[in-house]
């Protein structure tokens, strides 16, 4: 598939006019996904990794879990890498077999783990405590085992979640409690899965996590796979840095294919992609509402904020920003805002063509962790979502309206 999918010639589906043309006919804010860029990450992964026999790429869906870019990606050959009950629901509304859907939850209640025994997907647990509980209930229902290995790495401290005080994962230090607990319930392991951060640039991290991983497995028998998650950085600006996907190929299938032959066989390896494969492909679609002079500053106020965007504010993300309404005119500099009623800067002193009310500005790398993290503060309506899908226009989300935000409001009138 990889192949037929590649051999096919995309047409350049987004640029400055496409994107203006967009934001005429369905109004901003408004995000925009390349389903092409989409493709392109996927088997751009996909080739990195050729070296490795058994190989299998599972999205990240709460990177974004549109069902139109699940079904994108489940026909391309992924998996699904999933955290959520309702992310598996909607994996399997978007035809994912449940033995391709891996469920990795976090401080869950164990029911909502049995919810997911009935789907019958795969299980990664996290916790000693639920582990012995599912032991109990579930003896025959073989699990993965997510490992904490203790490592600091990824590009903000809210996104690192590999190292000692993490709430993710079973320490390796406590490995012989987990032992014991398989022994004492009969639970079978067939997998070892580990993610310790996002924006991960240095290989060194992965390097010592997969070795972290490859000590504990060693003492395991008829595992299936080893899960290395994900983290992979992308760029976010000119000349940026990013995981050196060919680098860390090289060291990884070396270090993999001697594990599997002191293991005794040849297991899987999966990747847990989110942000790699989909940031590229979005574009975030604002209009600006005014231009304000203070003593200092010249904000950029446009009309949207935290509330549909929250990467910069969260995690002091950067995201190129462009005036697309004016590509000809002079370099000035803003600070772009929303309409939001707290403090909620898209971009600090940013070096933009000239801005004017009006104008239409473009946030780029909007594809991962942006619409997924959008809400109605403010009581704002969220936006609409386009796929570009070779070379036309798709609707795949619809504006809230009123009638969205009043939805599940009970009225109590009669007893007020």
């Amino acid at each position: 598939m990889m192949h037929e999918l590649e051999n096919k010639s995309d047409p350049v589906q987004v640029h400055r006019e496409s994107l203006i043309q967009l934001a005429k006919k369905y109004g901003t804010p408004l995000y925009v996904y390349d389903s092409y860029k989409i493709k392109k990450q996927y088997i751009k992964m996909k080739k990195a990794f050729s070296g490795i026999k058994n190989l299998i790429i599972n999205y990240a869906c709460k990177a974004n879990t549109n069902l139109n870019i699940l079904k994108l990606l489940q026909k391309l050959g992924s998996g699904l890498d999933t955290v959520s009950i309702q992310e598996v629901e909607l994996g399997l509304k978007a035809g994912f077999h449940p033995k391709r859907i891996i469920f990795t939850p976090n401080c869950v209640s164990i029911q909502e783990i049995k919810e997911a025994v009935g789907f019958g997907v795969r299980i990664n647990l996290d916790n000693l405590s639920i582990l012995e509980q599912f032991g109990e209930y579930y003896p025959d229902y073989a699990i993965g085992i997510r490992i904490n290995p203790h490592i600091m790495a990824g590009g903000n401290s809210k996104i690192s979640v590999g190292h000692i005080d993490s709430k993710f994962g079973i320490s390796y230090y406590q490995i012989p409690h987990m032992k014991r607990i398989l022994k004492n319930t009969g639970l079978k392991i067939e997998g070892f899965h580990m993610h310790t951060g996002s924006d991960i640039s240095e290989i060194k991290a992965f390097l010592a996590g997969a070795k972290v991983l490859f000590q504990t497995a060693i003492d395991f028998k008829n595992l299936d796979y080893i899960d290395f998650g994900s983290g992979f950085k992308v760029p976010y600006k000119k000349d940026d840095i990013q995981t050196d996907l060919n680098s860390l190929s090289s060291y990884l299938t070396k270090e993999f294919e001697i594990f599997c032959k002191n293991y005794g066989s040849q297991i899987t390896l999966i990747f847990e992609p989110g942000k790699f494969i989909v940031s590229e492909s979005g574009y975030f679609l604002v209009s600006v509402n005014v231009i304000k002079h203070t003593t200092s500053t010249v904000f950029a106020g446009v009309d949207s904020g935290f509330n549909h965007f929250l990467r910069p504010m969260f995690y002091d993300a950067y995201h190129c920003i462009e005036n697309i309404s004016n590509p000809n005119g002079r370099f000035r500099f803003y600070t772009v805002v929303g309409y939001i009623c707290e403090s909620d800067t898209f971009g600090f002193n940013r070096k933009v063509k000239e801005i004017r009310e009006g104008d239409i500005l473009c946030i780029k790398n909007a594809g991962a962790y942006c619409f997924s993290m959008s809400s109605n503060y403010n009581s704002r309506y969220r936006p609409s979502e386009v796929m570009i899908f070779k070379g036309k226009d798709f609707l795949i989300r619809k504006r809230e309206t009123m009638q969205d935000l009043l939805r599940n409001i009970v009225d109590i009138q009669h007893i007020i």
